[in-house]
């Protein structure tokens, strides 16, 4: 999680070009998560920032340059190239397209080709192991070391236990990114935490995670699913109102009663254990929660919603 700004090859500080996609179900939620990695709300799908995040780390950043150069026109870029002699070996140049900046095959071969034969050393165009990106933006050419998102935690959602109510693996992924933001130092608790999908997204960012869960059977399928992704067990069977533990953040998706009965003041009893275990909350709702939130002695900081089907969810993030 280390977002301390490179350098470039003349020792100054390099910005980061970032490509993002989203649906418009869960663009308020993109936003947010964008907002605690980076601390801007884009309002494009791509956007520069000094600070580095793994592309893999968020279900919603498709691809970054790591900016070298940037030019007026392609001629600049190969000017600054040959100047700084650059030689790299196994190497792949590719254009970037995306949004509006799309440039077709031919062209796109041509202006690889370019930058690629101003480059020493030998091409590799099978199994690169470095590709330079190349794109524009805003009538400015950018070049650089050039990184796709690989969504290895889709995977999970292969999972043996699941539930059509539980959260998908990507909002999983945005949320513990929401509530740890760039703080790999965090303890994180997930007090209700059902089949895990929370529990596996924040092991996966190797993020110190515990969970419970009060009912024995769903906790039970929660550790199968845990051992069938090669994660350790952090998860304990039992009441979360009985963790001694304190932990920065903790993340709720508030029960609403699908297994058993759950009346108002047992959701609003969860947030105030919450309030005692953790500084911070995010908490998932499927209704607007925010009185109750108040009550049970928290601040609201910021909040979105995601939609799927017919259902709504509020994503709440308090102090």
């Amino acid at each position: 999680m280390d977002i301390k700004p490179k350098v470039n090859l003349n020792g100054k500080i390099k910005p980061y070009f970032y490509i993002i996609n989203f649906s418009s179900d869960e663009e308020s939620l993109c936003k947010m998560e964008m907002k605690c990695l980076f601390n801007k709300v884009p309002n494009v799908k791509h956007f520069f920032s000094y600070h580095y995040i793994d592309p893999s780390r968020s279900p919603f950043i498709k691809e970054c340059i790591s900016i070298m150069y940037t030019g007026k026109s392609l001629e600049d870029i190969i000017h600054k190239i040959t100047t700084d002699n650059l030689k790299y070996e196994k190497f792949k140049v590719s254009y970037i397209n995306y949004g509006d900046e799309t440039v077709g095959y031919e062209n796109r071969r041509n202006i690889e080709y370019k930058l690629g034969q101003n480059i020493k050393g030998e091409a590799e165009m099978k199994n690169p192991e470095l590709i330079f990106g190349v794109t524009k933006s805003n009538g400015k050419w950018i070049f650089g070391e050039y990184k796709k998102s690989e969504p290895d935690w889709k995977l999970h959602s292969r999972k043996p236990y699941s539930y059509s109510n539980a959260l998908n693996s990507r909002v999983a992924r945005a949320i513990v990114n929401i509530a740890v933001c760039n703080n790999s130092n965090y303890k994180v608790v997930d007090p209700c935490c059902g089949i895990g999908t929370v529990i596996i997204e924040a092991l996966s960012l190797g993020i110190n995670i515990k969970g419970w869960e009060i009912n024995p059977m769903i906790a039970a399928n929660a550790k199968i699913n845990l051992k069938y992704l090669y994660y350790k067990n952090v998860i304990t069977t039992g009441t979360m109102h009985d963790i001694k533990d304190k932990f920065d953040v903790s993340i709720i998706d508030l029960p609403y009663g699908l297994f058993s009965p759950t009346t108002l003041k047992e959701q609003v009893d969860i947030m105030k254990t919450a309030r005692k275990i953790s500084n911070k909350m995010v908490i998932v709702t499927f209704e607007d929660m925010d009185k109750h939130i108040l009550s049970a002695g928290f601040d609201i900081i910021d909040s979105c919603s995601v939609s799927k089907s017919k259902f709504k969810r509020y994503i709440t993030i308090c102090k």
